[in-house]
């Protein structure tokens, strides 16, 4: 009996090894199929676009990363910011671009006493209040942008039917090793899920690095409010627009996600907060995320599937990732990195593997310094407590 329970937890592993590498191959199809579809020139447009950037607290590089934003070649747009205290470190920051670029509509608006669980969505919601144009394009405090951001998110919203887009980013490392992993991850795994599913089922979400929407579809959603309670805002964003019957575009046009949590301990909580989200958001497609990790399952093959059948099957694995890596991070996002990181990437997968299986642990996460637990559907709620220096 042991010898059969053995032989088909083998099989189960080779099926779940083949399933990683279909999973590849899909991918570097996908990316092909985006390279094709990918804009150089933008139709002149003059559709008014709102740029809200909710922020709290000052990560290294922000100024920067807000900067790129008043340098946007756009003809009509405003960017509108907000905080939850006049004494966030970021004020000091806004004013100072506010000053430097009198010829961009800008403001600040202080969002105090969020009474919703996601005090980032009380944000969007007093910086909608006050946005002039139809179209609202939210970004991350981490994000970074080209000249022509807003061209191709006017592109997108030529068709009436749109009503939501979301752009595809690579991930911009700092000098620390751990967010070089992270960067790898973002360029190389986590955007090759994103465009297997916009290939395979269209767009049901958007990412939060950079996502717009209209007015009226906003309201037609229930507004800011009805995400008051879901960690994952920006997934919950596009997939109610997409179950209103809008459609929902992946832009090809690429921006900078900068991976911002320094050391490891950070970085892992970034991830696994993440799959804790996914895992209550959507749960039959968390598991279904196993199958991504075809490289991890593989190198468990080398110790549990006969030599050397394992250890081909390992490499074989492997030069098929690099592929994808290649397709993906460098044809379709541009990303020259990838290159000298091909050698990480083992060890990336391996700790994105380690979080999917954490994810599966526990329901509490830590974000912007407080302490939550995520419940059925997505939603979360506040555990009192707060957990002091840490910026996610």
């Amino acid at each position: 009996m042991l010898y059969w329970v053995v032989v088909v937890l083998k099989l189960i592993l080779i099926a779940i090894i083949t399933g990683g590498i279909v999973y590849y191959f899909l991918g570097i199809i996908a990316a092909k199929k985006l390279i094709k579809r990918q804009l150089k020139t933008f139709t002149a447009n003059n559709l008014g676009i709102s740029i809200l950037k909710p922020l709290k607290g000052v990560e290294d590089g922000l100024e920067q990363y807000l900067t790129s934003f008043y340098l946007l070649d756009y003809p009509k747009f405003e960017i509108i910011f907000a905080v939850h205290t006049k004494d966030d470190p970021a004020v000091e920051v806004v004013n100072r671009l506010i000053s430097r670029y009198p010829k961009v509509k800008s403001c600040l608006v202080i969002a105090e006493n969020p009474p919703y669980a996601n005090a980032k969505v009380y944000s969007l919601e007093q910086m909608a209040k006050v946005a002039a144009f139809d179209i609202l394009v939210i970004t991350d405090s981490d994000t970074s942008v080209a000249k022509d951001y807003l061209n191709a998110i006017a592109e997108a919203f030529q068709s009436e039917k749109v009503g939501a887009m979301t752009n595809l980013y690579r991930g911009v490392a700092a000098n620390d090793f751990w967010s070089k992993l992270e960067a790898l991850g973002m360029s190389s795994e986590f955007m090759s899920g994103v465009i297997v599913a916009e290939w395979l089922e269209g767009m049901k979400f958007t990412l939060g690095p950079s996502m717009a929407i209209r007015k009226s579809n906003l309201a037609e959603i229930g507004g800011f409010a009805a995400m008051a309670d879901f960690l994952a805002d920006d997934f919950v964003l596009g997939n109610w627009v997409a179950e209103k019957g809008s459609e929902v575009v992946l832009s090809t046009h690429v921006i900078n996600h900068h991976a911002t949590s320094p050391g490891f301990l950070l970085s892992f909580k970034h991830r696994l907060r993440w799959n804790r989200s996914t895992r209550f958001s959507r749960p039959s497609g968390y598991i279904g995320q196993g199958f991504t990790y075809g490289l991890s399952w593989a190198f468990l093959g080398i110790f549990l599937l006969p030599l050397p059948y394992g250890l081909f099957l390992f490499l074989f694995t492997l030069i098929i990732r690099w592929l994808l890596a290649i397709q993906v991070g460098v044809y379709l996002l541009e990303d020259k990195t990838i290159y000298r990181h091909l050698f990480l990437i083992p060890l990336q997968d391996f700790i994105s593997f380690a979080s999917w299986l954490g994810g599966f642990l526990g329901s509490e996460i830590s974000w912007r310094n407080r302490r939550f637990r995520i419940v059925a559907g997505g939603r979360f709620i506040p555990i009192e407590g707060e957990i002091k220096n840490e910026l996610s």
